[in-house]
């Protein structure tokens, strides 16, 4: 950020102040709540996380520090369900990561799928395609189903990443061939019936409740 667009050291100290009354409020919403569902202390968690946020953003840019917390705000969960009460159409998106941890073992996995007779010529030339991780990939992804990929990755020389699952509604079942351009270019948050995701930053905030695969499932 240049040196224009930085915050004052005012702006800072105001941030700071919107940050303590934030707190005042939420702490006063808390005391008063009439039920688990209070939407004063809804509205008032969102306040403060908004106004941790600007103070946040506004200590670094200033200063280049950072506060040592953090408040979830309403961008890390699900915006309100927008989509159709009864859904006669879904779309399950899903997005899966993994590291190619032992290429070795998924070249192999690739050459065995590829060479239905190893000692033969036959399968020296079908094993080229799968010489390289970009065509290994290619057999494995085109031999297995992503469930069975997803079950077996160690099998496979890979390392499994963060992975989420969104079911979203619609009310009619999109036309053959309609999004195949651009899949995923109508990932609408505000269409999300339930989402499951899989982190490993779930692990250290793993209690007695959580799932032990560390999934994270959201508007169930």
């Amino acid at each position: 950020m240049s040196d224009a667009a930085q915050p004052t050291a005012a702006e800072v100290r105001a941030a700071a102040d919107a940050v303590k009354t934030a707190l005042d409020r939420h702490l006063e919403a808390v005391e008063r709540r009439t039920g688990d569902d209070d939407p004063a202390v809804y509205d008032a968690f969102n306040a403060l996380a908004a106004a941790a946020e600007v103070y946040d953003e506004f200590l670094y840019d200033r200063y280049d520090e950072v506060t040592p917390f953090e408040i979830p705000g309403a961008g890390d969960s699900l915006p309100p369900y927008a989509g159709p009460e009864e859904p006669h159409a879904v779309s399950v998106l899903i997005r899966r990561d993994y590291a190619v941890a032992e290429p070795s073992r998924l070249l192999a996995q690739a050459r065995r799928l590829t060479d239905p007779d190893p000692d033969g010529q036959q399968a020296r030339a079908a094993s080229a395609p799968a010489a390289g991780v970009h065509a290994a990939l290619g057999v494995l992804f085109g031999e297995y189903e992503a469930d069975e990929i997803a079950s077996r990755h160690k099998e496979f020389g890979l390392e499994e990443g963060d992975s989420t699952l969104w079911v979203t509604a619609a009310e009619e079942l999109p036309e053959p061939g309609e999004w195949l351009e651009e899949p995923f270019e109508d990932a609408d948050p505000s269409l999300v019936v339930c989402r499951f995701d899989v982190s490993a930053v779930f692990d250290d905030d793993d209690g007695p409740d959580d799932d032990p695969d560390g999934s994270a499932p959201d508007r169930p």
